[in-house]
C-alpha cells in the first residue's frame, strides 16, 4: 500500500512541526471521511433496530496535534522513518470509528454490513481484517468470518478494519473502525488511562489488567449464553 502527501508542498520537510503542518492541511478530508463513516453506521436500519440493536453505539475522534506528535515519537521510538513521503503510510489512525455492541455474537451482522459497503464499493479495505484477542474460543470465532487472529502482550481485544473512500480522488485518506463489545470497551477505556501515551511499569497493575481482560471476556461470553437462552423463549 502506497499513499502520496496530497495537498503537501515540494521540498524537504524534516522536522516534527513541519510534519504537523502536513496533517493540519489535510485534517479536514479526514474529518469528511469519518463523518460519512459514522453517518452510515448511525443510519443502517439493520444494525440501528430491535431490542437491543445490534450496535450499541459509536464512538469517533480525529487525532488532534498533541497525539500526532506523540504517535510520531513513538513510531520513531521503535526505528520506524517518519517523513512527508510516508506520513500518510506509516500513520493510519488519523481518523478513527469504534463501533460497540452489546455481545459477540453480534459482531457477524457488523462485520457483515462493513463488508457489504466494500462489495459495494462504498469503500475499500486497506488492509484484511484483524481482530486482536487472547480467548482461543474467540480466535476459532474470527476465523469463521476469514478474519485473521493477533495475540497483543498487553491481552488487547477489538477488531480493526482499515477502510477507505472506494472511488478516493487523493490518495491518503483512511479510517480504523475498531468493532468491540461493551466489556471489551471498559477494560479499553481502564487500560488506556494506564497504558497511554506511556505504558506502566508497574508489575501489579500490568497482571491486574490481564486478570480483567480474562473477566472481561467472561462476561461478554455469559452476556452471549443470556441471549441465546432469551430468544429461544
Amino acid at each position: 500500500m502506497s499513499h502520496a502527501v496530497f495537498f503537501g508542498e515540494n521540498g524537504a520537510l524534516d522536522d516534527d512541526q513541519d510534519l504537523l503542518e502536513l496533517y493540519r492541511k489535510n485534517r479536514r478530508v479526514f474529518e469528511l471521511f469519518l463523518n460519512s463513516v459514522q453517518s452510515d453506521f448511525l443510519s443502517a436500519k439493520e444494525l440501528n433496530t430491535g431490542v437491543p440493536s445490534v450496535v450499541h453505539s459509536v464512538r469517533s475522534r480525529i487525532k488532534d496535534d498533541h497525539h500526532f506528535l506523540s504517535k510520531v515519537k513513538r513510531k520513531r521510538a521503535i526505528g520506524r522513518e517518519i517523513n512527508p513521503g510516508n506520513l500518510f503510510d506509516e500513520i493510519t489512525d488519523f481518523a478513527g470509528i469504534r463501533v460497540l455492541h452489546l455481545y459477540q455474537d453480534q459482531f457477524s451482522e457488523i462485520n457483515k454490513f462493513i463488508q457489504s459497503k466494500v462489495k459495494r464499493k462504498h469503500w475499500r479495505l486497506l488492509e484484511k481484517p484483524i481482530a486482536y484477542t487472547w480467548d482461543p474460543e474467540s480466535v476459532a470465532y474470527f476465523k469463521s468470518f476469514r478474519v485473521a487472529t493477533s495475540v497483543k502482550e498487553s491481552y488487547y481485544t477489538s477488531v480493526h478494519y482499515l477502510i477507505a473512500p472506494a472511488n478516493q480522488e487523493r490518495d491518503g485518506v483512511c479510517c480504523e473502525i475498531q468493532v468491540r463489545t461493551l466489556f471489551e470497551e471498559a477494560w479499553g477505556e481502564i487500560d488506556h488511562s494506564i497504558n497511554y501515551p506511556d505504558k506502566t511499569e508497574s508489575f501489579a497493575n500490568i497482571e491486574q489488567l490481564r486478570v480483567l481482560s480474562k473477566l472481561v471476556s467472561t462476561g461478554s461470553r455469559l452476556a452471549d449464553s443470556i441471549f441465546k437462552i432469551h430468544k429461544k423463549g
